[in-house]
């Protein structure tokens, strides 16, 4: 039997490592690869780039960017997609206060402060507070911003400066769609995920207690388990 195409979508500053385990343990019920979203500053520039190399029909995982730009994925091709899974994702347009903070970012980049950014912005918010001095895992997340690098960090800035607002688009997914949070996401909180499930029919929601937002590498078995379910259902 064919299994089933899985094309996972890392978020800002990440790769193909923040879906490592689900890489290794979902191969017996997928055939998973990773879209990297670099390449492009446009969340629809990034999202024709996946349709570009995806296969015909997938499923279709993305977290936090990953997850936005899952959304325009299945906006411009629903045809193409045969499930979805938004990992600490957001469906909301730019406020004004985040655009003020990116704009001061990309000023911090280009005057040569990205590894501070890394280290001092970025990682107290996206990681629970109980995993801040876990090394194996802070070391991944830096090797990972350092590989998409100052300049890919640019584009993904202005990528989700300019996006759209998705959300009256979920009431067109007629996909078995998962929404997966960790409960203590600073970035992308469980109430925009509720919001999502009750906009998206055939959704389901999973909250990963003791989790902040890089669910997929900060508690990497639940989430596979959620993703298997997802997979087989």
């Amino acid at each position: 039997m064919k299994k089933e195409a899985l094309v996972f979508l890392p978020g800002t500053l990440c790769d193909e490592r923040l879906w490592e385990h689900q890489l290794e343990h979902l191969t017996d019920v997928s055939d998973p690869s990773v879209s990297m979203l670099t390449g492009a500053d446009t969340i629809e520039g990034m999202a024709e780039s996946v349709l570009k190399h995806a296969p015909e029909r997938f499923a279709l995982a993305g977290l936090s960017l990953g997850g936005i730009v899952a959304m325009e994925v299945i906006r411009q091709a629903p045809e193409r997609v045969t499930r979805l899974a938004l990992l600490n994702s957001n469906p909301h347009g730019p406020k004004p206060e985040q655009l003020e903070s990116w704009k001061s970012l990309m000023s911090k980049v280009e005057s040569g402060q990205f590894q501070s950014i890394v280290e001092e912005k970025l990682l107290p918010n996206l990681i629970h507070p109980g995993r801040q001095e876990d090394d194996q895992l802070v070391s991944t997340i830096k090797d990972m911003a350092e590989r998409v690098g100052p300049e890919g960090y640019v584009q993904q800035l202005m990528a989700v400066s300019t996006r759209s607002d998705l959300r009256e688009g979920l009431r067109q997914i007629n996909v078995p769609t998962l929404l997966l949070v960790g409960r203590e996401d600073q970035v992308c909180p469980l109430s925009l995920h509720e919001e999502m499930q009750a906009t998206i029919s055939e959704s389901r929601l999973v909250i990963v207690d003791d989790c902040g937002h890089l669910s997929s590498l900060e508690r990497p078995e639940e989430v596979t388990a959620a993703l298997r379910n997802w997979l087989i259902e």
